[in-house]
């Protein structure tokens, strides 16, 4: 309308408080550290067993020590929550073994690339399935994420075309983006040990039959570490799932993949300390990026209308 101004204010979510980390957004953040410590113990891990066989593994570890700390959280078991966590637990499944069984054949750089598309996707499927838009700053705050998973992930490792490995590491990805949303669609109306216990033994037993269906046999025990690593991934996992699913409750999807986008940060600090893996400057200002995107995405824009001036 003629006369009619409009001021854009940028402010962070809450008008009074500076954006900083709560409670959950803090446990998300913690969980991502442990998420990407598992790339390395994996990558290790996987000398000594076969892709799904490990998996399954793993996951069974998981559920087992859920279960033991939950016996009687059990008793009240319901449909929906056999049914969310199954559904969730199927993604899970899809995530982690095709991530596992595509580090076999890709590069790890070239994987945490592919990989970090769930980033940009849960937005946009989160709009288009359950029909809650993001804001502007959410796109903004995942875009940003996005282009500094690139950075740090090296996009020169991208050159010479999508194979095998490539293609299940996209619905890995896909698969990843689906299980955060699942997870928010259920905030809320479930009891969180029940469904992580449910999702975990879901997982695990999908991975255990795909491997015998592979024919897989089941590894030597004898090795330390693969022993250690089921162990500690066993239990990683079970703590990691509890946690999405706590937080979760309180976070909206898209906030918290802006979070989880800081996985890779975390996964080249822990490669550089423990297997002297070196980064350059590009990818330590993607690092940077990745930081800087989780306050941008709490930041909305507020359009304050000024009357028009009065008629002469």
């Amino acid at each position: 309308m003629p006369g009619l101004r409009h001021t854009v204010i940028m402010s962070p979510s809450d008008s009074t408080k500076p954006p900083i980390l709560n409670r959950y957004e803090c446990a998300l953040v913690i969980i991502t550290v442990f998420w990407g410590a598992t790339f390395l113990i994996v990558q290790k891990a996987l000398a000594h067993s076969d892709p799904f066989v490990f998996v399954g593994m793993r996951f069974g570890c998981a559920a087992l020590a859920m279960t033991l700390c939950s016996l009687r959280v059990l008793r009240g078991l319901t449909a929906l929550e056999v049914r969310a966590g199954m559904l969730i637990g199927l993604c899970i499944f899809l995530g982690y073994s095709l991530q596992t069984v595509g580090l076999q054949t890709i590069a790890s750089s070239k994987s945490a690339f592919i990989t970090a598309l769930y980033v940009p996707l849960v937005p946009l499927m989160q709009w288009l399935f359950l029909k809650r838009p993001p804001t502007l700053m959410n796109w903004v705050g995942a875009t940003m994420a996005f282009v500094g998973l690139v950075l740090l992930a090296d996009p020169h490792g991208m050159e010479g075309g999508a194979g095998v490995g490539e293609w299940l590491t996209v619905f890995s990805a896909i698969a990843i983006a689906v299980e955060v949303i699942l997870i928010s669609r259920f905030a809320g109306r479930v009891n969180l040990r029940r469904v992580t216990i449910i999702q975990l033994a879901t997982a695990a037993i999908l991975a255990g039959m795909t491997g015998v269906a592979r024919g897989e046999g089941m590894p030597e025990l004898s090795s330390p570490v693969l022993v250690i690593s089921i162990l500690v991934l066993g239990l990683a996992s079970a703590v990691i799932q509890i946690t999405m699913n706590w937080a979760q409750n309180h976070l909206s999807a898209t906030r918290a993949t802006v979070i989880y986008a800081g996985e890779p940060v975390w996964a080249g600090i822990i490669g550089r300390v423990f297997a002297d893996e070196r980064h350059s400057a590009l990818a330590l200002f993607g690092a940077v990026l990745i930081v800087v995107s989780v306050v941008v995405s709490e930041v909305k824009l507020r359009i304050r209308r000024r009357p028009p001036p009065p008629l002469a």
